[in-house]
């Protein structure tokens, strides 16, 4: 039983693994129609049906380029930065429910990794270590314009995740739990999604994750027009590709993160009122999650070409001045509604 255990997570590991880079191979595919879409044109569609080939031309380009260290690099620490953000981006994946359970064989297989009780603060844990690689890669470049990138990439990364997790406190205090399977598990159907009861910590949530992800309007660690490339701007071949991955990977897991605090995770209405089978209502929600999770991610791209990038002193203006303030008040506002409901309900 314990030998069919591990199989079965290490299954599961390989495909989320594999899915994660599929969504974020094909995300800088969706990238570039939603762009073309909205500058009218075309966008990439000469490489297979519809440019459905792009991604793996793209993927060939990175790995037979030209792959060149600069001489004044420290080299270990130069190729240990794109390796440590790939591999923060991909493990922050674990905690998340993808689903509830199939049954298989006679076997309950649960479509989460690891269902560990401090679930958020794993993820806070990984996505605080992913920074570091940024950082190497900045300081290793023995490139100005790469290390300013990388100290703007730590300041800000440092600055908003002080309110995302204001905002996290916040909805603990109506879940009451750190584990992401039973925040998921108290938000059946519909009515009880958490974004009716913390609009503000989720409006919170996504303006920080934009900031993590280094978005548009808060790209500012590689802002081209000041710095070159960032803290990427000497790397080349499969190492910028991890770089750019690593992004892609962790817009997913954002926009994955959001869904199941905010917006149910894998369940949807009247889940339980069909008369379908356990087995048909996993596959329905787990199709349904991946569904919130491509809403999210498209909302990634609908923001980056519509607004304008911000300069670096609004960013932080926005972050220390507006929404720790912001996260604050709503800790205080939730403390003061749990109270009256529990002391008049």
């Amino acid at each position: 039983m314990e030998g069919a255990f591990i199989l079965e997570k290490l299954i599961l590991v390989v495909i989320v693994f594999t899915v994660s880079l599929v969504i974020a191979m094909y995300s800088t595919l969706a990238e570039r129609k939603i762009a073309g879409f909205m500058q009218d044109r075309h966008g990439p569609h000469r490489a297979g049906p519809f440019g459905l080939l792009q991604p793996l031309c793209d993927g060939g380009k990175f790995f037979f380029k030209e792959e060149i260290i600069p001489a004044g690099a420290h080299k270990g620490l130069f190729i240990l930065g794109p390796t440590l953000a790939i591999i923060t981006a991909c493990i922050s994946s674990a905690v998340i429910p993808w689903g509830q359970t199939l049954e298989i064989a006679g076997r309950e297989v649960s479509l989460q990794v690891a269902d560990i009780n401090v679930g958020i603060l794993y993820i806070f844990g990984v996505v605080a270590l992913g920074v570091y690689g940024i950082m190497l890669g900045g300081w290793a470049s023995n490139n100005k314009f790469s290390l300013m990138g990388a100290i703007r990439a730590a300041s800000q990364s440092i600055s908003y995740e002080i309110a995302m997790g204001l905002s996290i406190i916040a909805l603990l205090m109506v879940t009451g739990t750190l584990s992401m399977g039973e925040i998921v598990a108290q938000q059946s159907g519909f009515v009880n999604w958490n974004i009716w009861v913390q609009p503000i910590g989720f409006l919170v949530f996504i303006t920080c994750a934009f900031a993590e992800c280094n978005r548009v309007p808060f790209d500012l660690p590689e802002c081209e027009t000041e710095l070159v490339g960032g803290y990427h701007t000497e790397y080349s071949s499969m190492k910028l590709g991890l770089y750019m991955f690593s992004e892609y990977i962790n817009m997913f897991v954002s926009s994955a993160l959001m869904a199941a605090l905010y917006f149910g995770g894998y369940n949807f209405p009247f889940m339980y009122d069909l008369g379908l089978s356990q087995n048909w209502i996993t596959i329905i929600g787990v199709l349904v999650f991946f569904f919130k999770i491509f809403g999210f991610i498209f909302f990634f791209m609908w923001i980056r070409w519509t607004l304008p990038r911000f300069r670096y002193d609004q960013l932080m203006n926005l972050g220390w001045k507006m929404l720790i303030p912001l996260a604050i008040a709503n800790i205080v506002l939730t403390a003061v509604v749990t109270i009256i409901k529990d002391m008049y309900f």
